[in-house]
């Protein structure tokens, strides 16, 4: 017998792990149905109850699935305890039970017979589910690890019967529909009549009795109809936009305020701006706005600041008297317990408000731990935690989601009652009801509930409108924005479940007017009223504060009582000025007049600004770095112009010898919390922060968030992809927003200003995207949107280098998160707001070059046992400022770019200024000044000074102003300017500051006046100043950063094959530069060889011969656990003689097959002397390094047993290896594509190296000049290269197309072939191919697009044959030996040919030239005849 049954209940359960005995977890059972079989598949009996309730209701959600209301079911229903007996009796008479999702149902009714005090009998009952069983027979795609998911009732009854079956939720109905499919799938043998107990006789049978397919028994399984049952259901009055019944807005007194406000540090869950919110909050003449995203603070300082500081604040004094208050809070996930991550429970979403600054506090470290302890999918909370920092803190019951509601919804209303006494017996009068009318009726019914709990137990209510876009018709881009977030298209339904997608119901989620929420509300007008009772309990406060800094230990000697009375600093300023003049005795021989006075300066500037704990911090943990071995930089930014900085050894550049400003960097008259930036070799890095966190407590350390937004074209690009615009179209528009533009600009500039403001090649592209916008197509619609999302934040990361150190625990502080990529906090304040917010921040920068340079040192220490005191070299080598001289700055830091190389070649530097002066023009703006600069040194321009007093700051530039320290010498020298106001000149015009400009503009000009000076040459002086200032330089970064680059170029210099091979290691995940690096060594004679196990390490290295080795770790599938193993062994026992001795001495544990496959491509075993091929060769069904692998293992488990044989001898030595099996080489382009594949870049040589004659005589560019299509509009193009991918493609309208990936010794590039274009070169479309392409760069035929057109596509290894007509050969008359000829006629005779030969006779001394024909002999163009004759040196060979 089988029993087929189905339920209906009261909802999901939370957990599908509890056990069965936790009542809380599982739903309650509505109905039940089941069906009774014999064996033949007749039906024996069919019940169908519906529960009586007893302690709960039927959620409304609920009710809305199956139709059975609470009402419904306490007239008509059954008692418990009555149906449970039925189906106990029911069950004895089945052997199986059978249901789709069986396990569900069969949990639900163990549940209610625990509950009922009776055994749960179906335990020990065999279960068949249809869902299980019919998998594999429905075979539909999308299961977990690539499975096939299980079928639903629908789609089984479908695949079975070819009809569509509607779940009805009915328990009957779907008992019917499984039953069907139960026993058709046992007639086609899915299910083995063995699986259901039949033996043969029993299912020939059954099949007798179903010869065809199964039909429905035809019983009455109609849903149950609804009661009816009165509802009292909220009339919603919506605005319908008629302006005779709305009011002006600015006129009408209403105390309504948005309290419930997500904006977009919702991540994709809100559209709405912090700007916009306050904005739309201000022109409403709201008396509050609040902030609640979703479980984070991350806009939480940037609101509190603009609502202080917007228009409508601006003339209150007192913060708690303010026209427009702020009221902060954040929507927590409540879940049952945040730490337990044995199941999904996000929880519910419940608004908090802070009533103060405590409040504020508390919120923050509920935030802070639910990222920190309780992130599971979503960041959560539980009421424990609540209860704990509950102080301070108004909580409101929520929207649809909030715990209240989601229990009327999907538990029950006696369930729902007493969560909602927990919240009130909790916060007391703390403890709001949110209304919310959204014209939703799940809202209306949740209303009702809400308004009779709270009168019953006199809770207040207050109105609300959850919103998450400003605008009405912002809903649409707010909706594209969920989709990006889930990675879906707009036009996926909005549902649950398979086949939709995640969207709001309607577009009612916006900022809407007093008026608007009056009209909604006026039939419970007390509920906008209260919210004034809310708005008065906050209290406003600001998160700004000034830095705390971290309590740093200093020797008791330096200790002064004091400071333990009023807060003071005097023994950190004690400890600081030791430290300084200690240090100073080491860096200067002797401490003059200058040097004193210069330090006690800075020590009184530091002193006045209250931060020596700043540089003592500073100084120590850059000792430690040192202590450790890390590299630190010489400097970086205006640190560098503290001689303080110097003395401490903060930095490593002399400010007083360099002319560089302390008041650069801590400004005398303004004083601020100094910012020193410092850079650490790349590996280091990491070691100091590790040190820092031990010293001050993981506590008191985060990194720093950063906001990732949504750019012009990022916007573009998303939306497209969300409203399923075609790529290439979405890629074409999104190409015509002008670089560093914002879509907001274009849309809002007047004409004038767009022709003003846009470069001219790119005003054209403005102007189509523009137009675009007009339209009424997908573009336009795409368009239209990317600018409502545009600034948006898509995402959140952690800052590359901010490092914030604190003195108390952070948590305490400000709200904080985590990161997947570090152990570290991360604050969720971000870079912009953190030092305002009060928390120290230091950058701790990893810089490449310091990493090069130190792996260059060991490798010169380790190779010629040489030590290179880095920083301590000589700024004068000739040696080294050759390579500046030559341009050959390739790999060196801030020279490297082609540009500065062209310039280094005309400046010829040959002084340490000269780098910083360069360093320092090298950018847009100031590098117009380079012509003058290179002239002006070399004698060719006169050097002028407006003033001759100018020359003293303006000599070491020839008398141009680079740097901006210059422009703070001057006014201070010319106008009488303090310190102080000549840093603000300075700022004021870098930044082009106004106000700052028109102030001090009188004032210099005054001084100057009173000095003496013409006051026209003055002007001019002022004007130049503001052209230039703005990009006048820091001469104290570039000054740091010149000494890395000089560091680096003295390396290069004398030792040239050990940096190459250090910033090879160093660039070894980026195959570009690898690339770039590899053809920089040619170019410098030094040697790069392949991978090789007996001389390679993990890192590039260099060998005795001074050749560089590449390094395994660059080899894909060679982890560095294989390396190091690798090289281990060799170290300690020599070099591997064989390939047999390697795997018998290696750990192939982690040197595995993959890696070794890996190094034989790569040609890591070519020593051995066996080809690459044989590695793969297949005998037997196994590989050469499969059988080796095999016996290496043997031979280590052999010499791990100590096995010995009867002559005494080690059973290793017996075991021979299996023989190298013969086959052939790989072709020379199979055996560089394989070393490609695992390398990245070809070693060995290039697929192009043959055919370098047809390259040079043929080709007039390469892949490269692609890059930059304008350049070469127009121009015929002849290039070659190997076709390394190609894809065929269908447009959307079914039209094909491909793709052709190319690539040359110079870059790669991807052609589009479409049309006839396709058709007429497909037949090339083959990868590995190596081709001759020839083109012409012209506009799209339907927009003024530049594209490459190819013309005609031949292969290289025919070009010869079919281009060449004549070979000449050039001889100089001077040459013209018998010798030379007898060579020559030699070369031509063993390679006759077709090809028509000219001897060309060159006479350079009288200028003419005799072309001899050759009526005799023609030769043949291959590779013996083009080695042979460019053999000859006296011939250089050509072609016609």
């Amino acid at each position: 017998m089988f029993l087929v049954f189905d339920t209906e209940t009261t909802g999901l359960p939370l957990n599908y792990r509890a056990p069965l005995s936790d009542f809380n977890n599982w739903p309650r059972m509505v109905q039940i149905a089941w069906q009774i079989h014999d064996i033949r598949g007749d039906l024996i009996e069919v019940k169908n109850f519906i529960i009586k309730p007893n302690g709960f209701t039927i959620p409304y959600n609920s009710e809305k699935i199956h139709g059975i209301s609470t009402e419904l079911a306490l007239s008509k229903g059954i008692p418990l305890e009555e149906v449970l007996s039925l189906f106990s009796d029911a069950l004895k008479k089945a052997k199986y039970i059978v249901g789709h999702n069986i396990s569900f149902d069969n949990n639900i009714v163990g549940c209610e017979f625990l509950r009922s005090n009776m055994s749960n009998v179906l335990e020990n009952k065999i279960s068949i589910d249809t869902k299980e069983e019919s998998t594999d027979f429905c075979q539909l795609p999308g299961g977990r690890g690539g499975k096939f998911k299980w079928p639903n009732l629908s789609e089984l009854y479908n695949k079975l019967f070819g009809e569509s079956f509607a779940e009805a939720h009915n328990a009957s109905a779907d008992v019917e529909a499984t039953t069907r499919c139960f026993l058709e799938l046992i007639r086609l043998n899915i299910i083995s009549s063995q699986k259901v107990g039949m033996n043969e006789s029993d299912f020939k049978l059954f099949s007798e009795n179903n010869p065809s397919t199964v039909q429905l028994i035809g019983l009455d399984v109609q849903p149950y109809e609804k009661d009816e049952v009165e509802v009292q259901v909220n009339e919603i009055i919506e605005n319908n936009e008629d302006e005779s019944t709305v009011e002006n807005e600015n006129e009408i007194e209403s105390c309504f305020s948005h309290l419930h406000v997500h904006s977009q540090y919702s991540i994709l869950q809100a559209s709405a701006s912090v700007d916009l919110l306050v904005s739309k909050a201000a022109e409403y003449n709201m008396p509050a706005i609040g902030l609640t995203d979703h479980a984070n603070m991350y806009g939480s300082y940037k609101f509190i600041n603009t609502v202080l500081n917007h228009p409508v604040n601006s003339e209150i004094d007192d913060i708690q008297n303010l026209k427009l208050k702020p009221v902060l809070g954040c929507e927590l996930n409540v879940c049952i317990n945040h730490k337990d991550k044995s199941f999904k429970d996000y929880g519910s979403q419940m608004p908090f408000l802070a009533k103060n600054k405590s409040g504020y506090h508390n919120l923050s470290k509920l935030s802070s731990l639910a990222y920190v302890d309780g992130f599971y999918y979503v960041p959560r909370v539980d009421k424990e935690l609540i209860l704990k920092y509950k102080e301070g803190l108004i909580v409101l019951s929520g929207s649809l989601y909030g715990s209240i509601s989601n229990l009327i919804l999907n538990v029950g209303e006696e369930q729902a009652e007493e969560e909602f006494k927990w919240w009130k017996e909790n916060f007391e009068e703390d403890f709001y009801v949110e209304i919310n009318r959204h014209g939703l009726n799940e809202e209306d019914h949740v209303n009702s509930v809400l308004i009779n709990f709270a009168k019953k137990y006199n809770v207040k209510l207050i109105a609300s409108n959850n919103v998450y876009y400003v605008n009405k018709d912002d809903a649409s881009s707010h909706d594209i924005l969920l989709c990006v977030k889930d990675a879906e298209q707009k036009n996926t339904p909005i549902g649950k479940g398979r086949g939709f997608r995640y969207g709001f119901p309607n577009n009612e989620y916006y900022f809407k007017s007093p008026v608007q929420i009056s009209n909604l509300f006026k039939d419970i007008p007390s509920a906008i009223d209260n919210i004034q009772e809310v708005i008065d309990k906050v209290e406003v406060y600001k998160l700004s504060t000034e830095v705390l800094l971290p309590e740093f230990d200093i020797p008791d000697k330096f200790k002064n009582e004091m400071d333990k009375e009023d807060g003071g600093k005097r023994g950190e300023n004690a400890y600081l000025k030791h430290l300084t003049y200690e240090g100073a005795k080491e860096r200067y021989v002797e401490i003059n007049d200058e040097i004193k006075e210069r330090i006690d300066f800075e020590l009184e500037t530091i002193e006045k600004s209250g931060y020596p704990g700043y540089f003592l911090i500073v100084q120590d943990f850059i000792a430690q770095a040192r202590k450790m071995n890390v590299s630190v930089g010489p400097g970086r930014g205006s640190a560098a112009g503290s001689v303080v900085a110097y003395c401490t050894k903060i930095t490593n550049i002399d400010p007083i010898k360099y002319d560089l400003l302390f008041e650069r960097f801590l400004n005398p008259d303004r004083i601020s919390l100094p910012d020193i930036d410092i850079d650490f070799d790349d590996e280091g890095r990491s070691r100091v922060i590790d040190w820092v966190v031990e010293k001050y407590g993981k506590d008191k350390v985060a990194q720093i968030i950063t906001f990732g937004t949504m750019a012009a074209k990022s916007s573009i690009r998303d939306t497209a992809r969300v409203l399923d615009l075609p790529l290439f179209e979405a890629d074409k528009m999104a190409k015509l927003v002008p670089d560093l533009m914002s879509l907001d600009k274009i849309f809002n500039y007047s004409k004038e200003d767009l022709k003003k403001n846009v470069k001219k090649d790119q005003l054209t592209n403005a102007k189509k995207l523009i137009d675009f916008s007009k339209g009424n197509d997908l573009h336009a619609e795409t368009i239209n949107n990317a600018i409502k999302i545009e600034g948006s934040v898509r995402n959140v990361g952690t800052h590359a280098c901010g490092i914030i150190i604190t003195p108390e625990p952070l948590m305490d502080l400000i709200p904080i998160t985590n990161s997947k990529d570090s152990d570290l906090m991360v604050t969720q304040f971000d870079n912009s707001v953190v030092e305002n917010a009060g928390l120290l921040k230091m950058d701790f920068l990893g810089l490449k070059n310091l990493t090069i340079i130190k792996d260059c040192v060991k490798i010169i220490q380790k190779l010629h046992n040489k030590i290179i005191d880095i920083d301590n070299l000589p700024l004068d080598d000739q040696k080294t400022y050759e390579i500046f001289q030559s341009g050959k700055t390739k790999g060196i830091f801030q020279f490297s770019s082609e540009g500065m190389r062209a310039h280094l070649k005309q400046l010829k530097p040959d002084k340490f200024d000269d780098l910083i002066a360069m360093n320092a023009l090298y950018r847009p703006g100031p590098m117009e000044y380079i012509p003058n600069y290179v002239k002006r040194k070399h004698g060719k321009e006169e050097i002028v000074y407006d003033l001759p007093e100018m020359e003293d700051y303006l000599s070491s530039t020839y008398g141009i102003t680079v740097y901006q320290e210059q422009v703070m010498q001057l006014s201070q020298k010319l106008a009488n300017f303090s310190r102080g106001d000549a840093d603000m000149l300075r700022k004021g015009m870098g930044k082009k500051i106004k106000s700052v400009i028109d102030k001090l503009k009188p004032k210099f000009f005054e001084g100057c006046e009173k000095n003496g000076f013409d006051i026209k040459v003055v002007e001019k002086i002022w004007t130049d100043w503001e052209a230039f200032a703005s990009y006048a330089f820091n001469k104290s970064h570039s000054t740091c950063y010149a000494l890395i680059a000089y560091q680096t170029a003295y390396l290069k210099a004398h030792f040239p094959a050990e940096l190459m091979a250090a910033i090879l290691t160093n660039h070894m995940k980026d195959i570009k530069d690898i690339t770039l690096f590899m053809e920089e060594c040619r170019d410098m004679d030094v040697k790069v060889l392949g991978p090789d196990v007996n001389e390679s390490f993990f890192k590039f290295a260099v060998n005795k011969a001074g050749e560089v080795r590449f390094g395994l770790g660059a080899i894909k599938g060679v982890g560095e656990g294989a390396v190091k193993a690798i090289v281990e062994e060799r170290k300690e026992n020599g070099n591997y003689k064989d390939f047999s001795d390697f795997v018998s001495r290696v750990d192939l544990r982690s040197a595995n097959k993959r890696t070794l496959e890996s190094l034989a491509c790569s040609g890591g075993f070519d020593s051995f002397g066996i080809n690459r091929s044989q590695y793969f060769e297949i005998e037997k069904d196994q590989s050469y390094i499969e059988k080796m692998i095999k016996f290496g293992n043997k031979i280590q488990d052999t010499k791990n047993s100590n096995q010995f044989n009867m002559f005494g001898e080690s059973s290793d030595s017996v075991i021979k290896p299996p023989a190298i099996t013969d086959c052939s080489e790989w072709e020379t382009m199979d055996l560089l594509s394989k070393e490609k594949e695992v390398v990245g870049i070809y070693i060995s040589g290039h697929p192009l190296d043959d055919y370098r004659f047809e390259i040079e005589n043929f080709t007039n560019s390469n892949l490269s000049i692609l890059s930059d299509l304008q350049k070469i509009e127009n121009k015929e193009i002849r290039l070659s290269a190997v076709i390394v991918e190609v894809e065929h493609k269908e447009t959307q309208k079914g039209k094909k197309y491909g793709i052709l990936h190319m690539e040359d010794y110079h870059g790669v590039y991807k052609f589009f072939l479409f049309g006839d274009d396709y058709i007429k070169f497909k037949s090339f479309l083959t990868p590995t191919w190596l081709v001759y392409i020839t083109g012409r760069v012209k506009k799209k035929f339907y927009n003024d697009d530049l594209e490459f057109k190819i013309s005609n596509i031949s292969l290289l290894s025919e070009l010869t044959d079919s281009e060449v007509r004549d070979v000449k050969l050039e001889i100089s008359l001077a040459s013209l030996t018998k010798s030379v000829v007898d060579k020559t006629v030699e070369v031509v005779e063993k390679n006759k040919g077709k090809h028509s030969l000219i001897v060309s006779v060159i006479d350079s001394d009288e200028n003419y030239k005799v072309d001899l024909l050759s009526r005799k002999l023609k030769v043949d163009i291959n590779d013996d005849f083009i080695s042979q004759i460019n053999a000859i040196e006296e011939v250089s060979l050509r072609v016609n």
